[in-house]
């Protein structure tokens, strides 16, 4: 299968890294094979190779929709991490840069995976091999972050893993075979054991969640992503949480088979709104800008659940929202790391004057931030107006209610944060710290392009993206 290219290019890439001598020249690999892994994306989503119903590994219509937007972000992250890691020499990065191949690779198997226990798999294996981007910077709070991270995350795994063993029991139970491919499970339908299946529903829905950072299991994601790299959080914000996302809205898709699917429904709106509940109010709390950016992925996590909770036109607007947010997500993640590394602090009480410091930076920060709080004319302003849409079409007038009054109270929360660091005058430590730092070409070009991509992406909206995420909705909502 031509779709296997996907996994093998970047776990050879990964092998080759691991024996390369060159400590300067490794990271060359991580451009290098974001471009193969991107081009044949792009062959694979303008023609489409055939799906055997019965593959379990394939790009069929749902990784058609969102897997390009993971390489498209892995690939300008790439051109980044040469830059990056230029300016970390001090550091060895063969570890580094053999994860992150390796995380590209799992990515692309876990959005492919069309078998439930694959589906664990694979998920199991990007958060092993995220655990040493975590720790990277070799601090002691970026040691604790990444065993929080591999605590919390390895806890969610186990239980999508017996979740798994639920929902195959449900087929057993109902005179099945105990085929785990998302093909046949819908295909048993109403014959899947109703209790079994909403078991199964509330553990992995909890077990993928917790990959997701979904509130209240989202515990992990501050300090993860306030003490990872900026090209890390970027990686793990629109990359790893979408194959979490993936793997919901696969598994709705058999609950909703079995005749549970309102119930369903209804759990993915509660929990949707209770993450941007929750994200928006420590938004209005924080004082560390990283953390600010896990509190506002938190509550776009919020935003795709709504969005899959609301049926077809729904999960299509959802399928937007993680294009629009994994490109600007991305932008926000990198410029962030810029500016961290000028302040030498991440924290409100210590950094001031970022707009004299890192005027570039700077400047991708508010633009960022403006795009992410679903600004016109940027990709999260369309995408999140669909899911209204979805949501008023639906008959949920008091949920869309409280989606904008989340909204509002996140914009406010990111507001105070970044006009707090980007204004005033520069404390000593920062003006002391970012003489040594500087905005090279290769750390601003990568969060300005995909700046430009969220803005082009809301702009113009190309048809053929529109018709790739109808398609993978009308293959999560078969017609009768």
């Amino acid at each position: 299968m031509k779709s296997l290219l996907l996994l093998i290019v970047p776990l050879i890439a990964a092998v080759i890294s691991a024996a390369w001598p060159c400590n300067r020249t490794r990271p060359l690999l991580l451009p290098v094979t974001g471009l193969i892994h991107a081009v044949l994306c792009g062959w694979f989503f303008i023609d489409p190779p055939p799906v055997d119903p019965g593959a379990w590994l394939a790009f069929d219509p749902l990784a058609r929709a969102v897997l390009p937007a993971v390489s498209v972000l892995f690939l300008v992250c790439a051109w980044y991490g040469v830059a990056y890691l230029r300016v970390r020499s001090e550091r060895p990065n063969r570890i580094f840069v053999a994860a992150l191949l390796a995380v590209l690779g799992l990515l692309s198997a876990g959005h492919q995976a069309r078998h439930l226990g694959l589906l664990w798999i694979f998920t199991e294996a990007v958060t092993l091999a995220a655990v040493p981007l975590l720790h990277f910077n070799g601090t002691p709070r970026a040691f604790e972050a990444t065993w929080k991270y591999l605590l919390v995350g390895g806890t969610g795994i186990a239980l999508s893993l017996l979740g798994s063993l639920c929902l195959g029991y449900a087929s057993l139970h109902g005179g099945g075979e105990g085929d785990l491919t998302f093909v046949a499970l819908m295909s048993q339908g109403a014959g899947l054991s109703r209790p079994w299946v909403l078991i199964a529903w509330v553990l992995l829905l909890v077990g993928y969640g917790t990959k997701m950072g979904l509130a209240p299991m989202h515990t992990w994601k501050p300090d993860a992503y306030g003490e990872a790299a900026g090209i890390v959080g970027a990686i793990l914000a629109g990359g790893v949480t979408t194959v979490a996302f993936t793997a919901i809205l696969r598994i709705h898709a058999v609950v909703g088979a079995a005749g549970a699917g309102a119930i369903a429904g209804h759990t993915l709106l509660v929990i949707g709104l209770f993450s941007m509940l929750v994200a928006a109010l420590f938004l209005l709390g924080t004082r560390d800008f990283k953390r600010m950016l896990a509190y506002s992925s938190v509550e776009h996590m919020g935003i795709l659940m709504i969005g899959a909770a609301l049926g077809p036109a729904g999960v299509a607007a959802s399928l937007f929202h993680v294009w629009s947010n994994s490109l600007t997500k991305g932008a926000l993640f990198l410029s962030a790391g810029n500016i961290r590394r000028a302040a030498g602090s991440a924290s409100m009480d210590e950094v001031r004057g970022m707009n004299i410091l890192t005027p570039w930076s700077a400047a991708i920060f508010v633009t960022g931030m403006f795009a992410v709080t679903a600004c016109p004319p940027f990709g999260p302003f369309f995408s999140e107006l669909k899911v209204v849409r979805a949501a008023l079409d639906t008959g949920h007038g008091i949920a869309t209610a409280m989606f904008l009054g989340c909204l509002l109270l996140a914009f406010c929360g990111l507001t105070r944060v970044v006009f707090g660091i980007v204004d005033g005058r520069p404390r000593n430590n920062a003006q002391a710290s970012g003489r040594r730092f500087v905005e090279s070409a290769g750390l601003i070009l990568p969060p300005l392009v995909l700046l430009g991509l969220s803005l082009w992406l809301g702009l113009f909206q190309p048809a053929m993206f529109h018709d790739a995420w109808a398609a993978a909705a009308a293959q999560l909502y078969p017609s009768p």
